[in-house]
């Protein structure tokens, strides 16, 4: 009854109590007191990594010299010949707010060599879902190549890494991977695509523990009230909802060196701006490659302090960072490459606010290369060269970027095939997961967001249809778009007030 209550109080309270007047609040659980400082010792490890790839270079002969790329992630383990014997290592070369997820560290090594998923509530011994769910800490690899297609969301309990290392892993299907009231999980070198909604159905999340699960949004990887987050090379594409949301609450989470592409709501940061517990999120988007065939959000976010640092923005539509609720936006040493189109050119995107209300956010630039005639609208302390300890240690140049993203994705797997868009056996390119070629297999079809996940503003709104180069090839009829702007109204009313009668 009372923890019922007491949300239902802090929901109600959110639009009259403004929690971001400060970029932090000690009250909420799980977050960093001091952001900044850990902005400052990201930018300390890319500047120590690429001062000793620059010295070594010195020396030709030095054979530490050919594997190492100025990416301190990947320069801490990748330069060991034997790194297969000592995969655990991966957990000490963690970065920014998820640097401290352990993951499996310390459990033993769980080798995957069945791809079935077909019984979700008992799953099978040797299964990725038999894995996942256990209660002890483990180091989850697999035996060869393989397409795990999900009947329903893999739940993914605490102290797991799933590590695709050595071998090339799809997971698709239904619901995807869900994390969920967990904490200290590593994904690294997956392939995340063609996730579809899915549930009505038992799912088993522990060993202990089965449960019915409601219909799931087709999110890639979904975090829900989770801490100690590291995702890093993976390659996310094609699916229904977002390809990365973390709502509810999370924190302490780093995305890095992925690839992502074809899609139109690509990352979703914050559930609510009325959700207070998401002004504690802290999340770190560092040495990604944003490519081919993306519309929106990356990231879109509420609440929070949002470290962009080091990423490589190819392709956008609509736009590339847009926020609501103040969230704060430390943008620093990104490549922002605008679209052809010439209503598209701002990096970012205020929403659902007005220039007198966003101009206080902290939105700062610092570093950032901006081309093809992008720019960057800068606000709060962010308009001034310098604020708080962030600028304290300045960002590589930005002409680093090829060499600090050059490996963004699954590791040696190709991300394009001739200029043709990625293309995966088995799948049309759809996001359906039906791996039926309605639209051929280069190309993406909108997700539906006015059913999706509840963010209001017009890049909820828009549903489009797009090439794999981007192009629209339809939009909404322009003589019904007051019938749509009626229709949202009253399914934003549904959805963000009729639910508080059933908590």
């Amino acid at each position: 009854m009372f923890p019922v209550l007491s949300i239902l109080l802090i929901w109600m309270s959110g639009s009259v109590f403004n929690v971001a007047s400060a970029s932090f609040n000690l009250t909420l659980p799980h977050q960093h007191p001091d952001p900044d400082s850990v902005a400052d010792e990201l930018q300390r490890r890319v500047n120590a990594s690429i001062s000793r790839r620059q010295m070594l270079s010195l020396e030709s002969k030095d054979e530490a010299f050919s594997c190492l790329s100025g990416n301190p992630i990947d320069d801490c383990w990748r330069c060991d010949p034997n790194w297969a014997a000592n995969r655990q290592r991966l957990a000490d070369c963690g970065i920014g707010f998820g640097r401290d997820a352990v993951g499996g560290k310390g459990g033993k090594i769980y080798i995957v060599s069945d791809s079935s998923d077909s019984d979700p509530a008992n799953p099978t011994p040797g299964t990725l879902r038999h894995a996942v769910i256990q209660f002890e800490p483990l180091w989850i690899i697999f035996s060869a190549d393989m397409t795990i297609r999900l009947k329903y969301e893999l739940i993914v309990n605490s102290f797991k890494t799933i590590d695709g290392r050595g071998a090339n892993v799809h997971i698709t299907g239904g619901g995807c991977i869900t994390i969920q009231y967990v904490s200290n999980i590593i994904i690294h070198n997956i392939h995340v695509h063609h996730c579809k909604p899915s549930g009505n159905a038992n799912i088993r999340s522990t060993p202990t523990h089965v449960g019915h699960r409601g219909l799931s949004d087709g999110d890639g990887i979904s975090i829900f009230s989770s801490r100690k987050i590291w995702i890093d090379h993976c390659s996310l594409s094609y699916c229904t909802d977002g390809l990365i949301d973390a709502i509810m609450g999370s924190t302490g989470i780093t995305i890095s060196n992925s690839y992502f592409s074809h899609h139109d709501e690509v990352m979703l940061l914050g559930h609510d701006d009325r959700y207070v517990q998401d002004s504690g999120m802290q999340v770190t988007i560092a040495f990604n490659h944003f490519g081919e065939a993306l519309v929106q959000r990356m990231p879109r976010c509420r609440h929070g302090y949002i470290h962009v640092v080091n990423n490589d923005f190819t392709a956008w539509e609509m736009y590339a960072i847009g926020g609501s609720a103040r969230p704060t936006i430390n943008s620093q040493g990104n490549r922002y490459t605008a679209p052809l189109d010439p209503n598209a050119k701002e990096v970012t995107r205020r929403l659902d606010a007005a220039e007198t209300d966003w101009s206080a956010w902290n939105w700062r630039t610092d570093g950032d290369i901006l081309v093809n005639g992008a720019f960057f609208v800068p606000s709060g302390a962010g308009v001034s060269t310098q604020y708080g300890k962030a600028s304290s240690v300045e960002p590589k140049s930005v002409a680093l970027i090829n060499q600090l993203t050059m490996n963004a994705g699954v590791l040696a797997a190709p991300r394009y095939n001739s200029g043709q868009g990625i293309v995966y056996p088995g799948f049309s390119g759809n996001n359906d997961g039906s791996g039926i070629g309605e639209y051929g297999g280069n190309t993406v079809i909108n997700n539906s967001p006015i059913g999706g996940n509840g963010g209001g503003g017009e890049d909820d709104f828009y549903g489009m249809i797009f090439k794999a180069g981007g192009y629209r090839v339809s939009s909404l009829p322009p003589l019904s778009i007051n019938l749509w702007i009626q229709i949202v109204i009253i399914l934003y009313i549904v959805m963000n007030y009729c639910g508080l009668f059933t908590l």
